[in-house]
């Protein structure tokens, strides 16, 4: 697969969307600002934040101090669980684009599948005005999750945003989403820090001479998914850019894959309940 920095998918809502982007969960204040203003500095155009990250107005802040014009950009948040009530989701989008001060939204998700309260915020979500939310999606939405959607409404969610690593490799879930045009992306692409000592991980990388971090990134990207990976710290944000001037072999690919244990480092939506 030929990938680059510039690389997208085609989402089936008409738009475009970067392949790599900057999560800013768990950033706040000054560090979410620099963060994403280094990131897009440095090449990033896909930024991804939320309701629930209380960092909109920090990540509007380094969006607009990065100098990238707006619509160069790629920009989600996504309605929070807080805010899943059909009389609370314009008023909240209003209030995130607000926060942001980027004009309009590229992508606008709920955040979680809450019991009984996530299809009505869709049909609100589906009226939201074209010129301030380009696209609506999902995210931590199952297979039964979409299939429910698909029987309430005609509007196919744009993306579904999981977790997503060799650790929870999640076939059916993308063959699914493949299938109905869904694009899948991936949050927790480095595994919150976890395993990276394992040997499997540590081998290619050496292979690779890359770090184990850009092995992870790498091999979903190779999985057609759109990775948003997260730091604050500088060299980070560009080593984990630095990802397009190799590839990992068909061999390499099946061994990262064969470490699939159905693991979560995050939360798992088939369980937790909400």
């Amino acid at each position: 697969m030929g990938l680059s920095a510039l690389s997208t998918l085609r989402l089936n809502q008409d738009r475009e969307i970067p392949m790599l982007g900057i999560g800013t969960y768990q950033m706040s204040g000054p560090d979410a600002r620099k963060s994403v203003g280094t990131a897009l500095r440095d090449g990033y155009r896909l930024v991804d934040t939320a309701q629930a990250y209380k960092n909109e107005h920090e990540v509007g802040l380094g969006i607009g101090e990065s100098g990238i014009p707006r619509e160069e950009l790629f920009v989600t948040t996504k309605l929070s669980v807080a805010n899943q009530d059909k009389a609370r989701v314009q008023s909240s989008f209003e209030e995130s684009l607000k926060k942001l001060g980027t004009g309009y939204i590229d992508l606008f998700l709920i955040h979680w599948p809450v019991l009984d309260k996530w299809q009505e915020c869709w049909k609100v979500m589906e009226e939201l005005p074209a010129d301030q939310c380009r696209a609506i999606g999902v995210s931590n939405f199952t297979i039964d999750h979409l299939k429910e959607l698909a029987e309430i409404s005609a509007v196919v969610p744009a993306v579904d945003q999981v977790e997503f690593h060799p650790f929870l490799l999640q076939a059916e879930l993308q063959a699914y989403c493949q299938d109905q045009k869904v694009v899948l992306e991936a949050y927790s692409p480095l595994m919150h820090g976890h395993r990276l000592d394992h040997a499997v991980l540590q081998e290619v990388a050496k292979a690779q001479s890359r770090s184990v971090p850009q092995i992870l990134i790498r091999w979903g990207l190779q999985h057609g998914v759109v990775e948003i990976p997260k730091s604050t710290k500088a060299e980070r944000i560009r080593e984990n850019l630095n990802v397009f001037d190799f590839e990992l072999s068909t061999t390499e690919m099946g061994r990262l894959d064969g470490l699939h244990e159905d693991l979560h480092f995050a939360w798992d939506p088939r369980t937790l309940k909400l």
